[in-house]
């Protein structure tokens, strides 16, 4: 068990470069509601939930907390809604945050399918939506907007750092097992893209529903397929059945098929046990034990919740930080000013290193291929990473020059 670390906002802030929302030359007058509201929608209740759900509204709670509780003089307030992963229940909640409930900002937006949906809701209300649980590329590419952030990760950092790391240790003959939904589809592409440019080579691939209760024919076809890795490109409990599906029917093991699963959390590693996890290599933006900031704010997090954060909900705190920041330095909550802010400053926190948002919005920043630890190499709760590598920001995401957002400026 961990000991409870006590912060108040001030010592936060010292430990974590937390600006404390103070009013100076602005005030109040700036806010046109006087209050600046947040709403984090998530799955509270299905497959995502212990990814985002509750944590998520945890995480940005703790933020605004340590940001002193007000901006610019006026109350910061968190408000939260299960969208139940459908995308026009998500839509509805989106519109009608906007329009009648004053919400400024909306965060989390996981999966992919939501987070596209809201953030075209975003647009055309002129509101700040903020997708740290989202992976798609099409977010930062074609369905761009100036009023979303893709903060935490996108399909390509966590997708082509694997297999790029494993296909130079040898791992070269993949067969993928995609999720069919939006998300799935981006992890897809970007790994045999990644694979292709690698000089691999893919031996097939099988689509399955989201959230199915039965994957063992998906895997018994990547077992026929004699392809050295089984590529997951699905997420929260689909990887986690999948990893113990192929674990049940002997695909997986010494001397045999390996595992990389393309999106995986540290909660779905805590679901199936080291025994099950060991050796198995992903790439995450973010882990509890990395340094002394990460390990201070993350068993604040574990008192609060019992568990430890999953990078989703880790950046969901480090995107409210910077946002009310932004807010503070623009003097308003207007959403124009309040993101040309955000794109202006720099983000090096517990969550992220060499932090930017781009001007296709999605924030860069280094990325970091782990190896999930064995049982015996453990030596406290949650100690499962050994981190292999870290990718630099500048090499960990797509280069900008090859954005397909109409917001990139072009030569």
């Amino acid at each position: 068990m961990y000991k409870r670390i006590a912060f108040s906002a001030v010592a936060a802030a010292a430990c974590f470069g937390i600006g404390i929302g103070v009013s100076n030359a602005a005030s109040a007058a700036d806010i046109k509601d006087g209050v600046v509201k947040i709403g984090v929608l998530t799955d509270m209740s299905s497959i995502f939930s212990d990814i985002g759900g509750k944590g998520s509204v945890v995480a940005a709670q703790m933020a605004v907390d340590d940001f002193g509780g007000k901006v610019l003089g006026v109350p910061v307030k968190v408000i939260s809604a299960d969208h139940q992963n459908k995308t026009d229940v998500a839509a509805t909640i989106a519109r009608d945050w906007f329009d009648n409930q004053h919400v400024d900002m909306v965060e989390d937006l996981l999966p992919s399918s939501v987070a596209l949906a809201v953030s075209s809701v975003a647009k055309e209300k002129h509101r700040i939506a903020i997708a740290s649980g989202a992976g798609t590329t099409k977010l930062s590419n074609e369905a761009c907007s100036p009023y979303t952030v893709q903060y935490s990760y996108d399909t390509y950092a966590l997708a082509t750092n694997l297999v790029k790391s494993m296909a130079h240790a040898g791992d070269t003959s993949w067969f993928f097992v995609t999720v069919d939904y939006a998300l799935g589809a981006s992890l897809d592409k970007d790994a045999r893209d990644a694979l292709k440019s690698a000089g691999g080579t893919m031996t097939g691939d099988v689509k399955h529903p989201m959230n199915t209760p039965d994957l063992s024919s998906y895997l018994l076809q990547a077992q026929a397929s004699h392809a050295k890795v089984i590529g997951l490109a699905n997420a929260g409990a689909d990887t986690v059945n999948s990893i113990k599906t192929a674990r049940e029917f002997g695909v997986i093991g010494p001397g045999k098929q390996k595992i990389a699963a393309l999106q995986m959390f540290i909660s779905d590693v805590h679901s199936l046990g080291l025994q099950a996890a060991q050796g198995m290599q992903l790439t995450t933006p973010f882990y509890w034990d990395r340094n002394a900031a990460s390990r201070a704010w993350s068993q604040r997090f574990y008192a609060k919740t019992g568990r430890m954060p999953t990078f989703i909900q880790a950046g969901v705190y480090s995107s409210t930080l910077h946002y009310l920041q932004a807010v503070q330095a623009a003097g308003t909550d207007a959403a124009d000013p309040v993101m040309a802010q955000m794109k202006k400053m720099p983000i090096h926190d517990l969550f992220a290193d060499n932090g930017r948002i781009r001007a296709d919005g999605l924030m860069v920043h280094d990325m970091y291929v782990v190896e999930v630890k064995r049982p015996e190499e453990s030596k406290k709760p949650w100690d499962y990473y050994k981190i292999k590598q870290t990718i630099p920001a500048s090499e960990a995401f797509a280069p900008l020059s090859a954005s397909r957002c109409p917001l990139v400026a072009r030569k």
